[in-house]
């Protein structure tokens, strides 16, 4: 098997350039201590664009406190080669956004809780959701592949978010498959 692209780990966004893992993770605790009476939303979810000779993968995280802002950061992979396939690119999709779900450790999540914890009773909260890039509508071409794909993200004990709910995927990450 080949080995993975350079730029496997790192994270980008708007401001800056070449995050590691641990740095996106310390930005996000950063977001969440700035306001911790939140409704937090911990976000992961990838979107691919195939073009003339590669295919571009980019994977987006992003924490939201509803209503009160997110701060959001990418990971782009690009495959030297043209994948038409649709259900290999759903699948590796999938797969690289639960590469970045697993390293959401359970210490790493225990760590985001603990930011709401005290705040619980005033409204606080904490989820973690896999934004999939495809839709159960009977015209989606992607329709078939709803029930495998949910099961992937329930199985790592995320909730599952599929088009039109599937934002990160299908708005965020897809703006920089381009």
């Amino acid at each position: 098997m080949k080995k993975h692209p350079k730029n496997l780990d790192t994270f980008q966004n708007l401001q800056e350039k070449n995050l590691s893992f641990e740095q996106v993770f310390e930005r996000i605790v950063t977001f969440m201590k700035l306001n911790p009476i939140g409704k937090f939303r911990l976000m992961v979810g990838t979107d691919s664009q195939v073009h003339r000779t590669h295919t571009i993968f980019i994977t987006g995280i992003v924490i939201q406190n509803e209503g009160k802002g997110v701060w959001a950061c990418i990971r782009k992979i690009v495959i030297p080669r043209k994948m038409t396939a649709l259900h290999e690119r759903i699948s590796l999709e999938l797969s690289l956004t639960e590469e970045i779900v697993s390293m959401f450790t359970e210490e790493r999540k225990s760590k985001l809780i603990e930011v709401v914890l005290p705040y619980l009773y005033q409204g606080a909260t904490f989820t973690m959701e896999g934004h999939i890039d495809i839709g159960a509508g009977k015209r989606n071409k992607t329709s078939e592949f709803v029930k495998e794909m949910v099961m992937r993200i329930e199985s790592m004990g995320i909730e599952p978010k599929i088009k039109p709910n599937a934002f990160v995927a299908s708005s965020y990450a897809n703006r920089y498959t381009k």
